[in-house]
């Protein structure tokens, strides 16, 4: 796999033993993300970044955050929409966002082959800068359908101590936050998010960076009376949604 450094002129900074975390952010753009739905999760997730309690955490004094973002769809369809950046600055984010904003959606309508995303992710990780910790944040609207499952990926490849976080959209498919959070989410403090709709999608997003950002809360309980769309949003496992 080619470096995903972002070039020189976008202020990409060398690794540092400063860094804190590596994020990656994984979005679906399969066939049931339609063109309104792609502005929501485009505008939205470029809301989140420009936050500014996002913003602030991404340049908190802890140490710095390496982000990057990919597309995904069917089981040969991964694209990179932002290559790996050092975030050292709110100009950095800016770049982040219109990055973001620039990318058409795909002219493709695949089926949701998440087992394939999660073995690109592992590639995509393997060259982010050495930090602390590795986050893989991944957002879908829907169960896997096409190519391997999550479970076979990963047995195939190994994710070590790797994090994966699931953001889980929609009520159109029975289940979906469920099968996140058994089939998808792993490692320490590992959570899901759900949003009911693809109009919830920003303030989850918002939600779901802020911890991510925070580091795991280890041991945290999901309430007693959560339920899927109330404004926490958050769902650990293997606690009851």
């Amino acid at each position: 796999m080619r470096g995903i450094w972002l070039p020189l002129c976008l202020c990409a900074a060398p690794a540092s033993a400063d860094c804190r975390l590596a994020l990656l952010l994984a979005v679906d753009v399969s066939r049931s993300v339609d063109a309104a739905d792609y502005v929501i999760q485009t505008e939205g997730l470029a809301a989140a970044l420009t936050d500014p309690a996002v913003q602030a955490e991404f340049l908190s004094a802890e140490g710095n955050v390496a982000l990057a973002v990919y597309y995904w769809s069917g089981s040969s369809h991964q694209e990179i929409v932002v290559p790996w950046v050092m975030v050292e600055t709110p100009a950095q984010l800016a770049v982040v966002v219109d990055q973001v904003r620039a990318r058409p959606r795909p002219q493709v309508n695949l089926p949701t082959a998440l087992g394939w995303s999660l073995v690109y992710a592992r590639d995509v990780l393997n060259d982010a800068p050495p930090c602390a910790r590795q986050v893989l944040d991944v957002a879908g609207d829907g169960q896997n359908n096409d190519g391997i499952s999550a479970a076979s990926a990963y047995r195939r490849v190994d994710f070590g101590d790797v994090v994966v976080n699931g953001l889980a959209i929609g009520e159109h498919e029975s289940g979906v936050a469920a099968y996140y959070r058994d089939e998808v989410i792993r490692g320490p403090g590992a959570f899901v998010e759900f949003a009911p709709t693809q109009g919830d999608y920003p303030r989850a997003i918002r939600r779901k960076l802020l911890r991510e950002l925070r580091g795991p809360m280890l041991g945290a309980v999901a309430p007693q009376n959560a339920t899927p769309g109330q404004d926490d949003g958050v769902f650990i496992g293997p606690h009851p949604l």
